[in-house]
């Protein structure tokens, strides 16, 4: 699924126009999106949390030259999936 076929998606179960539907689901990837910038976590309850997460530095090698070199230490968004979530995807059919 993509976002488009998510608009549509959302459109129809709210009986709202496309329009709208993606207006509401860009704010909210956009407050997930700044939140999460700014250290906060966004928990969505049975759906996930998403948080930054601090990698370490490290050394990576150039895969053409296998030269060693530097990765700097990042901070880096992550996911981790809710209750219900894990639940409906595994699920028996």
């Amino acid at each position: 699924m993509n976002k488009a076929e998510l608009v549509d998606i959302v459109a129809k179960s709210a009986s709202t126009t496309k329009k709208d539907a993606e207006q509401v689901i860009n704010g909210m990837m956009d407050a997930i999106i700044k939140s999460v910038s700014q250290g906060e976590k966004v928990t969505l309850v049975g759906f996930g949390t998403f948080e930054a997460r601090q990698r370490k530095a490290r050394t990576g090698r150039n895969p053409k030259t296998n030269e060693p070199l530097h990765i700097p230490a990042k901070r880096v968004p992550g996911f981790r999936v809710g209750k219900e979530f894990s639940e409906a995807v595994n699920k028996k059919r």
